[in-house]
């Protein structure tokens, strides 16, 4: 149960949306349990990420308890997940005043029962930290499960930075100012918030089964949203390939050196082995001295290239918001 000033305080949950208006009618009431049970109060905010029908309406004889108003921000184009997010977390920070902000998914998978669980944390820490819900279970199919973890170890070993947390989490408002402002959020919310190296802490939640319907993410999607997050830590990628290329050039240089001390100091050589081994270590070092090049004119025309602010830039974006239920409607 929540302490007697969580009733005075108001917090204001974001859900991206597209296209899956029937698990967010069904999510709601679950959400408003919870917040009641907790004597917690939100507003909520759907940013409508290009849907070709908005065909959510809440019954005007349904009473929330504790949800106090739910609006709808209907975006200009589908932007997929992230972006949509980073334009939420925009408009709500320019326009709405709030103690903090929950960010989840429409579709259940994130449990509205650990929406309390997560706000007691961030006040246990004095609103000072972004709370995450960390993952210690999911609901999908094995074949996910087994890319998924794939995936995992691809991500540790290019960025050096597990793979714990999703969306679902709360952050409060002294920090959402901090949050808009990075440019990678416009990439992926999760990463952008690590490499910013903005306050966290992690609670442990189990995923859901989604409430309606199957998810419209596909392998593609998947995949688009794994290399997101992965570019947002694309310096430290490209230093650590940096790093395996010139390992990789030290090593042909030290086989070149081995093979013209076998040919000009050793009777050991094969006639017309030393040069053409000579020639393949000299192809391999052409290439992997290119490859280093490249990449640097690519860091060096990449610090000239104007970053996409979030908090600056979330305008053209957004369309226009509309309330659906609550005061004002």
């Amino acid at each position: 149960m929540a302490d007697n000033s969580s009733c005075h305080e108001k917090s204001l949950i974001l859900i991206p949306v597209y296209e899956d208006w029937k698990a967010l009618q069904r999510l709601l009431p679950l959400l408003d349990q919870e917040l009641s049970t907790n004597r917690l109060r939100a507003d909520i905010l759907v940013v409508d990420d290009g849907s070709s029908e908005v065909s959510f309406l809440p019954e005007k004889a349904k009473c929330f308890r504790s949800i106090e108003a739910i609006d709808i921000l209907s975006l200009r184009r589908n932007v997929g997940h992230q972006r949509a997010i980073a334009v939420g977390l925009s408009y709500l920070e320019a326009n709405q005043a709030c103690d903090r902000v929950v960010v989840m998914d429409c579709d259940g998978e994130d449990n509205p029962g650990d929406v309390p669980r997560l706000i007691r944390e961030c006040s246990a820490h004095q609103d000072q930290k972004i709370i995450f819900a960390a993952r210690t279970r999911r609901s999908e199919s094995l074949s996910f499960k087994a890319f998924y973890h794939i995936y995992r170890l691809i991500h540790f070993l290019l960025t050096g930075v597990r793979v714990q947390v999703g969306n679902f989490s709360v952050i409060p408002a002294v920090v959402l100012r901090r949050v808009v402002v990075v440019s990678e959020l416009w990439n992926h919310y999760a990463a952008a918030v690590y490499k910013a190296k903005l306050p966290i802490a992690l609670i442990p939640v189990q995923r859901n089964c989604r409430l309606e319907g199957s998810s419209r993410m596909n392998l593609v999607a998947l995949v688009v949203h794994g290399l997101s997050a992965m570019a947002v830590f694309g310096d430290r990628i490209g230093v650590r390939l940096l790093m395996l290329v010139l390992s990789g050039m030290s090593l042909v240089g030290l086989a070149l050196i081995s093979v013209i001390g076998i040919r000009f100091l050793t009777p050991l050589a094969i006639p017309g082995w030393a040069t053409y081994v000579t020639g393949i270590l000299l192809v391999i070092l052409i290439q992997m001295l290119i490859i280093v090049l490249v990449f640097a004119f690519v860091i060096l025309a990449g610090r000239d290239t104007v970053s996409f602010i979030p908090s600056r830039d979330y305008i053209h974006m957004a369309g226009g918001v509309r309330r659906v239920y609550g005061s004002g409607q």
